[in-house]
């Protein structure tokens, strides 16, 4: 099965670009309600994937709870625990319902390494759960 069938393009997908700062992650996060987003750079390559947990250590043990102090923070100073890892769009349904055992979301990318968006576990979950349905 063609995992683009999944695929929320990334004109659909609420993500930062590695030069934004901490503030600006956190104000993206609270808007949308998630919990995590991914990170590219300027040319569209996924970087990582920041979680509310990485920026909550982040402003606990290097800035003494000092919101303010966020404005001047780049993303990528914040120490992430694990970044959620792509599949290209050659997966199979196998790698996603591996990946998405320990993540909320599966990024993709092109054949060039570019983001093009995201495979949520609901809808692998779904499928799953048609599949055993029927």
């Amino acid at each position: 099965m063609n995992i683009l069938f999944f695929l929320t393009p990334k004109s659909e997908v609420a993500y930062i670009y590695e030069d934004y700062t901490m503030r600006q992650a956190l104000e993206k996060m609270e808007y949308h309600r998630y919990s995590s987003v991914p990170i590219i750079n300027k040319d569209g390559k996924y970087v990582g994937t920041i979680t509310e947990g990485d920026l909550l250590w982040t402003i606990k043990n290097e800035l003494s709870l000092d919101l303010r102090a966020i404005e001047d923070i780049p993303i990528t100073d914040v120490k992430r625990r694990k970044d959620n890892r792509p599949v290209s769009i050659d997966a199979n349904i196998e790698d996603l319902i591996s990946k998405s055992m320990n993540q909320n979301f599966v990024p993709v990318v092109d054949d060039k390494d570019t983001f093009i968006g995201i495979i949520k576990r609901r809808d692998i979950i779904e499928y799953c759960y048609d599949k055993i349905k029927a």
